[in-house]
């Protein structure tokens, strides 16, 4: 039953190759769409080749890879008419903001342009299925950076009575602020997903992420921060932090617990529908209070020099209100906290061979 069949994107990525297993798992059939343009992105180090080897060798005839570029439209849809799937979950993109201002045609296409194309295809040819994008918080560009942040030892926090204490809800305005040219791109692909559920009664759903992590994680120096701080500790790499003294705060949540949203939604869609998704206060911590932890867990220091100058659009501080969610799924529920995280990508990371994790940093 085309039920049971899904089109993953970015299959062999962090969400995407969790998705793939979460979902094969469930009983689904997957076709994959991955062409490693992370290695085009980010070097070789940050390849997702050896997660495509790993997922055609587990699960045979139940994943089917195709390397197919999502600005491919022809072959997109192509790949849509053929397998008229149940889910489509889009998950690829070009996803760092100082990588975006070096080729900004190319962030844009992938993150906007490919985004339609997905839609499209699936409006053609499987117009029923329930259509997952991860969009990201940085559609709401530096507006965070406006709220009354106070400054404390290793972190900035928000003052209990302030609204946004629990968390930035999807009520915050996407306007009038400062994005990087990535956070354009995803503001363009986030609203056309809604315009599709919306116009068109697609069962569409945005999940703007805060920081996605876990062991499938190819993480490098401009992404993926706990994953590539792991690494440094365990390689004696040293870690670059910009800006902010090290003390901005990021939300944590681990590809399994998204990845489990996105099966809730499916069993209950609804149409257009945006949930702000992330670690909430059940899962966060400053970039110093990740290297303590690391820390900890290793029994070595972290190497680390600091910059003065922050990215830019970067937040200070940044928290997600999941309460939306929640009161639509509440059977959904956390099952990493951000020491549990940390402790299984350091597990997985420390297997590997000293060499292999020298030449990502290559």
């Amino acid at each position: 039953m085309s039920n049971n069949r899904a089109v993953i994107t970015g299959s062999a990525g962090l969400i995407g190759s969790e998705s793939v297993r979460f979902f094969v798992d469930k009983g689904f059939d997957v076709i994959g769409i991955d062409n490693d343009m992370r290695a085009y992105f980010f070097g070789k180090e940050a390849s997702t080749d050896w997660m495509r080897q790993r997922l055609e060798k587990r699960f045979g005839r139940h994943y089917q890879h195709h390397k197919i570029d999502i600005r491919d439209y022809d072959a997109v849809a192509g790949l849509l008419k053929k397998y008229k799937p149940g889910i489509v979950i889009h998950t690829a993109a070009q996803p760092s903001h100082d990588w975006a201002a070096r080729e900004p045609i190319t962030d844009f296409t992938v993150n906007a342009n490919g985004t339609l194309n997905m839609l499209e295809a699936t409006r053609q040819f499987a117009p029923d299925a329930v259509f997952i994008f991860t969009s990201t918080n940085k559609v709401y560009g530096d507006t965070p950076n406006r709220l009354p942040l106070v400054e404390l030892e290793k972190r900035y926090e928000i003052e209990e009575n302030h609204p946004y204490y629990n968390g930035i809800d999807e009520t915050m305005s996407i306007d009038d602020s400062l994005h990087s040219l990535f956070g354009a791109s995803k503001v363009a692909a986030d609203v056309l997903v809604q315009e599709y559920g919306r116009y068109f009664g697609m069962k569409t759903v945005c999940f703007r992420g805060g920081c996605l992590t876990g062991p499938a994680h190819s993480g490098t120096r401009l992404h993926g921060f706990l994953s590539y701080l792991v690494r440094c500790a365990i390689t004696g790499v040293t870690y670059h932090i910009y800006g902010y003294k090290g003390k901005q705060v990021r939300d944590n949540i681990h590809s399994y617990d998204l990845v489990n949203t996105f099966y809730h939604f499916f069993k209950n869609p609804r149409c257009g529908e945006v949930y702000n998704m992330g670690g909430s206060r059940y899962s966060n911590c400053s970039i110093l209070e990740a290297i303590d932890i690391i820390q900890e867990i290793s029994g070595r220091p972290v190497k680390f020099v600091y910059e003065e100058k922050n990215r830019i659009g970067d937040h200070i501080w940044y928290i997600s209100n999941v309460d939306k969610f929640k009161k639509h799924y509440p059977d959904w529920h956390y099952t990493y906290n951000i020491k549990k995280m940390i402790e299984e990508i350091y597990n997985v990371q420390k297997e590997l061979p000293l060499r292999e994790l020298m030449e990502k940093d290559a």
